[in-house]
């Protein structure tokens, strides 16, 4: 049973009289407890629905399309309020957030509705064979999940959850049933490396289907890592030997399943020094925006877009770009590659460290204002920054204009005088926010 929050105006609800605070039991004789039952059976073209209101049942039954919506609103998205995390990951970022940021970043989630609506990664450690019985029948697919290592011991010593290592037999389930699985692998250094990662990239390929795409990616580690289990970064031959253990089974995969499956996350490229592949590499990049090929695809579509456009952008004028040290180089390479084809252009680019996480968080989209104000502000008081500051989208919150540390963008104008323009994470729009067009 769920509350109605509110009636959409003019809907098929509002003609069939539901009022606000009504009270939802079932759709076509299915209990409704979150989203995910709420549109599995609102999809017929007629639905039967089970209300109450001061105590009293009654019932309405509606005509639609198919998969039309009906006007009904509630309190939240989920319906319901979202799963947080059970586990006390010895890698875990959040632990590693100093005090004093917004609110919401301190939340755990593990939910797997979140996972087939937004693509966040699970666990499954807060999960019954219920939930898997309703993700089966829901075929809710994909799902992105947190696999860490096949070892049930190591992932319960990892995870710092008993559950942790039994809850692996899920795989098994929701790859048989044909649920398409995208999985990740957070690599510790000393911990599920090696000999591990060679266990669990081989026994993944054993499922009862072949997962979908699975990452490998370094845990990231902040400063603020006192009293956490120890752990080091990666250096850079360690980062390219770990390149050379997935890509020689990924090309080994190739050879037999006709896919590479297993994939490096961007870091592992940057930190060792290694060239990027090529588009074809990345199978579609089926793990793009967990760091898996982004920096080949943004440089793939940028050279198209400027061979299409260059010759038409001629406007005079100085721009900036700040980034994290991880895409330095490469974004340098791009406004190169711009001021060669735009005649008058100046791009410059600034390389911004994080010293509100630490120099180990070298990605842009951790980046925040104030760090990026204090680096700034000489350039700014020098006149060089042009008129426009080019920064990524991936900085600030997903639903807000907010960076992390709760300043917005309209608190970097204030402080450095210069416009502020945000890209999102392709090609051409990193191009059309530099050149303004």
């Amino acid at each position: 049973m769920v509350t109605v929050y509110g009636i959409v105006p003019g809907s098929d609800s509002d003609k069939k009289g539901i009022k606000a605070g009504d009270k939802l039991h079932t759709v076509n004789g299915n209990e409704i407890t979150d989203v995910l039952d709420y549109r599995f059976y609102l999809t017929d073209k007629k639905v039967r629905l089970q209300l109450e209101r001061d105590g009293k049942a009654y019932e309405v039954e509606i005509e639609k399309e198919m998969y039309a919506d009906i006007g009904l609103e509630f309190e939240t998205y989920l319906i319901d309020k979202q799963h947080s995390c059970r586990n006390r990951c010895i890698f875990c970022f959040i632990d590693q957030l100093p005090e004093g940021m917004r609110k919401s970043l301190y939340f755990k989630d593990d939910d797997s509705r979140m996972s087939f609506l937004m693509g966040n990664y699970v666990t499954l450690t807060n999960l019954t064979d219920s939930d898997i019985d309703r993700i089966i029948k829901m075929k809710l697919s994909p799902i992105n999940i947190s696999v860490h290592t096949t070892n049930p011991a190591l992932r319960v010593e990892m995870m710092k959850n008993k559950r942790a290592g039994e809850v692996l037999k899920y795989l098994g389930r929701l790859s048989e049933a044909g649920i398409e699985l995208n999985l990740q692998i957070v690599l510790c250094k000393g911990i599920n490396d090696g000999s591990e990662l060679d266990r669990t990239m081989r026994e993944l390929t054993e499922l009862p289907a072949l997962p979908e795409s699975v990452s490998v990616v370094p845990a990231g580690l902040t400063k603020f890592r006192e009293k956490l289990y120890p752990l080091e970064p990666f250096t850079e031959s360690e980062c390219a030997s770990v390149l050379k253990q997935v890509n020689d089974f990924g090309d080994k995969c190739r050879e037999k399943f006709g896919r590479r499956i297993f994939f490096c996350g961007d870091e592992f490229y940057i930190k060792s020094g290694t060239d990027f592949p090529d588009e074809d590499f990345y199978e579609g990049y089926p793990q793009i925006e967990n760091g898996v090929g982004m920096i080949t695809s943004m440089e793939a579509e940028f050279s198209d877009a400027l061979s299409v456009s260059g010759s038409e952008l001629t406007e005079q004028k100085t721009v900036s770009v700040a980034t994290g040290y991880a895409a330095y180089e490469f974004i340098c390479r791009l406004a190169e590659e711009v001021m060669e084809k735009v005649k008058g252009l100046r791009v410059n680019v600034y390389r911004i460290r994080n010293d509100w996480f630490g120099e180990n968080i070298t990605v842009a989209g951790l980046l925040t204002a104030t760090d990026i104000i204090n680096q700034l502000r000489t350039e700014a008081e020098k006149g060089n920054l042009g008129e426009t500051l080019v920064l990524s989208s991936s900085m600030l919150k997903a639903d807000e204009n907010i960076f992390l540390d709760d300043k917005t963008p309209y608190d970097i104008e204030r402080e450095l005088g210069v416009k502020v323009r945000f890209s999102e994470c392709s090609g051409d729009d990193f191009l059309a926010a530099i050149t303004g067009q």
